[in-house]
């Protein structure tokens, strides 16, 4: 694996990918982090090949003995093992259910999905630096291609459309697109989607089209209690403290253990 290490934002690197977001139809610059610092959440480099050759290895005792390489492999917690989340899935043409390891998260302008199928020794790597994509859907179209069975093209993202569209025609028009389109096949509506375009308006300074965004967000995931915490910040942003105390309150009834829908109520409900 000699295109694989750990990061550090001082060291030239040849081919080195930089982190983008999406902004409306254009992109820009991911919020700067210094790749040094996440650690084991993000701090490590590599390219889709040098992940082959490791996941390889894995099959073999080259890394670890097989009594740890069980251990790596073992589900503790809600399927989840030592970084990978252990199941089951009806892939292809098989009739049973095919255990899967897998993996996936992102950070500044990053995002990827590591996808591994132990019975055949398949496996799907995706790297992407626009900040998000449908990589779970991309990955199960992979998955129909390489079994030779149907699958659906990933779906536009309803969000960035949302974006475009309050950008170029302003808030109401974003709405009335938004409820006509949500219904659609051609786009998927994903809550963190929405979460990322609702931080990017306020981020530019934008407070009414981020409230806009989350009130749709709200309205969507009416079971998610991150989307009303995220609406009760923009409100407290806006300085409407009765709606930032009614959604931050929902929050926490929907999730008692919300540590920042509790302190906020503190800090709010103290003036």
């Amino acid at each position: 694996m000699n295109n694989s290490g750990y990061d550090h934002h001082r060291t030239i690197l040849k081919n080195r990918a930089n982190g983008y977001e999406k902004n409306g139809k254009s992109f820009i610059n991911a919020p700067f982090l210094d790749m040094s610092l996440p650690y084991a959440a993000g701090s490590l480099y590599s390219t889709v090949e040098d992940l082959y050759l490791w996941d390889q290895s894995l099959y073999t005792n080259q890394l670890l003995s097989k009594e740890n390489m069980d251990l790596v492999f073992t589900p503790y917690i809600d399927g989840y093992a030592y970084g990978w989340g252990i199941g089951k899935e009806l892939i292809g043409n098989k009739s049973d259910s095919t255990l899967v390891n897998e993996h996936q998260g992102g950070i500044n302008g990053f995002h990827k999905i590591i996808s591994r199928i132990p019975s055949d020794k398949n496996l799907v790597v995706l790297l992407n630096n626009t900040g998000g994509a449908p990589l779970s859907e991309m990955k199960n179209a992979i998955n129909g291609i390489l079994y030779g069975t149907a699958y659906k093209m990933p779906k536009k993202s309803l969000a960035i459309e949302l974006m475009n569209i309050i950008l170029e025609k302003g808030i109401q028009s974003g709405i009335e697109e938004f409820n006509k389109l949500k219904t659609s096949d051609t786009y998927s509506l994903i809550e963190d989607d929405m979460n990322t375009i609702g931080y990017q308006f306020l981020q530019g300074e934008k407070v009414k089209e981020a409230i806009a965004v989350f009130q749709l967000n709200v309205q969507e995931f009416s079971a998610s209690a991150n989307a009303y915490d995220s609406l009760g910040e923009l409100y407290m942003k806006d300085e409407n403290k009765q709606l930032a105390i009614k959604n931050y309150k929902k929050a926490v009834e929907l999730n008692a253990d919300n540590p920042n829908a509790i302190e906020m109520l503190k800090v709010l409900e103290a003036k």
